[in-house]
């Protein structure tokens, strides 16, 4: 392997841990500061990514799709996710609308920092001549070509975990945000199916049934981009 695509693996990864670690660390933010202190006192509210492993979605189930995908060479999509964090709604004067809050705000921080990222690469494509990136300019510019790949990464990264949690399946946050809407006999029905939506999510992503939702980020990170 080269050492080209071993940055590109540990820059991805990096994109990847960050976007989890700041929607993770928004919704602990938000429930702390509606009058939740649990994600607060159990050191979650961290940039520590190692605060936010889970050791099965974040490293077995990940590294043994990745093993299937690239050793056995099986056409396997990779998947995984961070530890929860803990919430506890009865802290919140109002829990229906406080958990509403809290799930905002994952997605939208990842909205947020996809803005923010594409805005800064647009930034620095506009002032430094195209010259001056690649192997051909020397070291600095070598390193400013792996700056705009991760920040493209980061960009794409962001967009996914936007798109993919506001779907409204439990536990993903699109189904909090759901659930605040629905007449109560429906929340129910909607919560009942908890249990099952990690088999759920993964049976639609091997049938391709949430394709849309990386096509979609593809496509508005290269809006965003201009690339």
């Amino acid at each position: 392997m080269s050492i080209d695509s071993i940055l590109q693996v540990v820059l991805s990864v990096v994109a990847v841990f960050l976007a989890i670690v700041f929607h993770e660390i928004a919704h602990g933010y938000v429930a702390w500061r509606l009058g939740d202190p649990t994600a607060r006192s159990r050191g979650r509210l961290t940039l520590n990514p190692l605060a936010h492993v889970d050791p099965i979605g974040t490293v077995l189930i990940p590294l043994t799709l990745a093993v299937l995908r690239y050793a056995l060479n099986w056409g396997v999509p990779l998947f995984g996710w961070a530890k929860p964090v803990p919430i506890n709604p009865s802290y919140f004067r109002n829990p229906l609308r406080g958990m509403l809050y809290v799930a905002i705000a994952g997605p939208g921080t990842n909205l947020a920092l996809a803005l923010v990222s594409a805005g800064i690469f647009r930034g620095l494509l506009a002032v430094v001549p195209a010259t001056a990136i690649g192997e051909a300019a020397g070291f600095s510019g070598y390193m400013l070509e792996w700056l705009f790949f991760l920040l493209a990464a980061f960009v794409i990264y962001n967009l996914v975990f936007c798109f993919l949690n506001l779907i409204p399946i439990p536990p993903l946050d699109g189904s909090r945000i759901l659930l605040y809407f629905l007449p109560a006999h429906w929340r129910r029905g909607l919560l009942s199916i908890e249990r099952y939506g990690l088999f759920i999510m993964l049976g639609l992503i091997y049938v391709g049934g949430l394709s849309f939702v990386f096509r979609g980020a593809q496509r508005l990170s290269s809006l965003l981009l201009g690339i």
